[in-house]
């Protein structure tokens, strides 16, 4: 365990940890501009763990295949997902201005699934809503003891604990980013929602129309 594990807002300068009770905080001010903002899903709450080492703890040969994912809104009214499936990658200079990183299944990466977010004009967002997907494997949360972890390039760190899991729910709804008007705040979600993409999209009022994908 780290030694800022206590759950509290404000306990490092370094980072925030959202919480159940501490849920939202401001990502960027009105006429702000930032870099990328790097957004990385793990699955230790300490030192990082080899995918196919913890796939073969929870899910035999098989293993859990746990995807980082978002659906976005944009300004424009645009809408779309960002995801491994379907090879809907993104892109991080031009719409959506999101992108995720290349999807490793080998096992062989030590540092998660990262999903880069272009806030050099964060105006063009409306919202975005960041998940994670058990593609393969048991649905086993409390397993997988995931963390997710901003890096904006300006301002601290912003963790959110994938606690308080459901059984039989395959989508973690995670964090979601909002234009209030006055900048971007990000608030805590870990609303774990049974089904797929198209079932969070209900959840949250996304209105796309969904097909089967693969990868």
């Amino acid at each position: 365990m780290g030694t800022d594990d206590n759950n509290q807002p404000g306990v490092s300068l370094n980072k925030l940890t959202l919480t159940k009770t501490e849920r939202t905080v401001t990502l960027t001010k009105s006429g702000e501009r930032q870099g990328a903002m790097r957004v990385n899903l793990n699955w230790s709450t300490g030192a990082p763990v080899k995918k196919g080492f913890l796939a073969k703890l929870l899910g035999g040969a098989g293993g859990v295949d746990l995807d980082l994912g978002c659906l976005y809104e944009l300004a424009d009214g645009s809408k779309g997902v960002v995801q491994a499936l379907g090879n809907s990658f993104g892109a991080l200079n031009q719409p959506p201005y999101i992108a995720l990183d290349a999807d490793d299944r080998s096992g062989s990466a030590t540092g998660g699934e990262n999903l880069h977010i272009n806030l050099a004009d964060p105006e063009l967002f409306r919202r975005v809503l960041i998940f994670a997907m058990i593609y393969d494997g048991a649905p086993n949360w409390a397993a997988v003891d995931g963390v997710v972890t901003m890096f904006p390039t300006s301002g601290p760190q912003i963790e959110v604990r994938l606690d308080s899991s459901a059984a039989d729910a395959r989508i973690c709804a995670i964090a979601l980013l909002t234009n209030t008007g006055q900048g971007l705040t990000v608030q805590r979600e870990v609303n774990y929602v049974a089904g797929n993409q198209a079932d969070l999209d209900r959840a949250y009022s996304w209105g796309m129309k969904w097909a089967a994908g693969s990868k």
